[in-house]
């Protein structure tokens, strides 16, 4: 399991896509495919959560 704590404080409830190292950030936005499209549709999907006791996340 990846520790994504760093990713909270500047993207707190937007989503993210992550590098193949699942630790550089290469997109985000608001919602899902904002990121998705920023990132030209490569990299690992993450919604930083609210609060740091939820977590959903998914590969692209």
């Amino acid at each position: 399991m990846k520790d994504w704590t760093h990713l909270f404080e500047k993207y707190r409830g937007k989503w993210v896509v992550l590098e193949k190292d699942e630790v550089t950030v290469r997109a985000s936005g608001t919602t899902a495919r904002k990121a998705y499209e920023a990132a030209h549709k490569r990299g690992i999907l993450y919604r930083v959560p609210e609060r740091l006791e939820n977590f959903a996340g998914y590969g692209i």
